[in-house]
């Protein structure tokens, strides 16, 4: 091709001007272009890792859960009073002493292989959708007027009771406390789970010189109390929740004239109900609730304050035949004497408690308190190694004829017969609480299966229903949201 000049100036390098800067917006361009993609991409990244960081926590507080043995219910808050304020569980060397080891394979052995680690391994699989669990059909009676106590009913094992009020153990030992629960031995503890005619450790206990150990009340109250012959009984303590009065429509003329219904509070919770409207009238009730203040709780768990009137109604009021418990997140929708008629009278019991609505197992049941952190691990560890010692076995779905439906039960309602057995248990499952963890779902079953084991020729009638008739029976609600304590130091 041939080049001519033009005005002094070759053609050619204009043209070779205009594709230089054609070429360079090309460059400029695709150099742009990739600027934008990488920051667009570190901006995608970014959002990756934040929006990952909040899912997981996320996850972590909907499971209720913090890594290691920070408390995050307000429950947790007097789980730790100290271990078992004043006295520590059994050693495995005390164990030994007692003999609980010979022939049986090694306690160290058997949590390795059950529980490896302190802190029970893994934790079990979380579900992405807790179950539901919905009441079911309850035969029971359709009026209180035609009740009629089965003449046969009370022929059940007869034994005299008597209870230990108070421990001389001062001048022996000058580090000596008084305890509300005493101070139990191994040894008592081992002959105490015969029902024969005995003075037991049942909660109450006095120290020489010591005006009370705990539980003080007025004395109207116990007057009020020495009255009852049919009880409904439950408690707050802490102001830990609401006050849910028993549905009036659902409870019959019979009832409210013949039934106590008896709350326990602290001085606490009487100024936060108070403060919530729920004020006493001239007889000191609010509702059907005969409101009964404690003054000196004896512990600083207000858990295990709790089973006090749990497990001890017989010794609260000793003229009753016939108790209920109700924990306070349940409203009693339920005439009380259907309630005596269908779970005791009609199946010949003397004992009646629900089982779990989805545990069986008490290995399961260890595992979920650890997992929760409801209570500290290693002092469930030594309860659990202890009971282990002692004959405790898995539940075995697969027995025909198992000694209970379920080894771990709902202990939120409890339908009593004041009978020797019937006591005797109530201040056996009481003792173990006192002595280990305030979580008595751990040692109802080995409490049980040990008073069986130790009076084969003495049965005790035990009735464990279905947790679907517990829902049909009250109402349940969510405890009292507090605030979360501060971790423990």
């Amino acid at each position: 091709m041939a080049f001519y000049r033009h005005s002094s100036e070759l053609l050619p390098e204009r043209r070779v001007f205009r594709r230089g800067r054609k070429f360079g917006r090309i460059i400029f361009t695709r150099k742009k272009l990739s600027s934008w993609v990488f920051l667009f991409a570190a901006i995608f990244l970014v959002y990756l890792v934040i929006f990952g960081l909040k899912m997981l926590f996320h996850d972590i507080h909907k499971e209720g859960k913090v890594e290691g043995n920070v408390p995050i219910h307000q429950e947790v808050k007097h789980e730790f009073p100290g271990s078992n304020v004043g006295r520590s569980p059994p050693t495995l060397a005390d164990i030994r002493i007692a003999g609980k080891l010979e022939g049986r394979v090694p306690v160290n052995q058997e949590a390795k292989r059950d529980f490896p680690g302190s802190n029970v391994g893994r934790s079990p699989p979380k579900s992405k959708h807790r179950k539901q669990h919905f009441p079911c059909d309850v035969s029971l009676a359709e009026s209180v007027d035609h009740l009629v106590e089965h003449k046969e009913f009370m022929n059940f094992t007869h034994f005299s009771l008597k209870f230990i009020d108070q421990e001389e153990k001062a001048s022996q030992d000058k580090n000596f406390e008084p305890r509300f629960g005493g101070h139990q031995t191994l040894e008592e503890r081992e002959q105490s789970f015969l029902a024969r005619d005995q003075t037991l450790h049942c909660g109450f206990v006095k120290g020489l010189g010591y005006p009370s150990t705990g539980f003080d009340l007025d004395e109207k109250d116990k007057a009020y109390m020495n009255t009852c012959k049919i009880v409904v009984s439950s408690c707050i303590f802490g102001s830990s929740d609401f006050l849910r009065r028993p549905t009036k429509s659902k409870i019959s003329e019979y009832s409210k004239k013949n039934v106590c219904f008896v709350m326990f509070v602290d001085e606490q919770t009487v100024t936060k109900l108070s403060s919530e409207g729920h004020v006493r009238d001239d007889s000191g009730n609010i509702g059907l609730w005969k409101i009964v203040i404690v003054r000196n709780l004896p512990y600083k768990d207000m858990r295990r304050t709790g089973k006090v009137p749990k497990f001890l109604s017989h010794r609260l009021f000793p003229s009753s035949r016939y108790s209920i418990w109700l924990d306070s997140k349940m409203r009693l929708n339920t005439d009380p004497m259907l309630i005596l008629e269908h779970f005791l009278w009609r199946s010949k019991s003397e004992y009646a408690i629900s089982n779990h609505y989805d545990r069986h197992c008490v290995w399961e049941e260890v595992l979920q308190n650890k997992r929760l952190n409801k209570y500290n691990h290693t002092a469930i560890d030594e309860q659990f190694t202890f009971y282990q010692s002692d004959g405790l076995t898995k539940f075995d779905p697969s027995d025909p004829n198992p000694p209970l439906p379920s080894y771990v039960p709902e202990g939120s309602f409890i339908v009593r017969a004041h009978t020797p057995m019937s006591n005797l248990f109530s201040c056996l499952w009481f003792n173990e609480v006192d002595r280990f963890t305030s979580r008595d779902q751990l040692s109802f079953a080995y409490t049980y299966l040990k008073l069986k084991r130790m009076n084969p020729d003495r049965p005790f009638y035990l009735n464990m229903f279905k947790d679907c008739e517990r829902r049909a029976l009250a109402k349940l609600f969510h405890h009292r949201v507090l605030p979360t304590p501060p971790p423990p130091t």
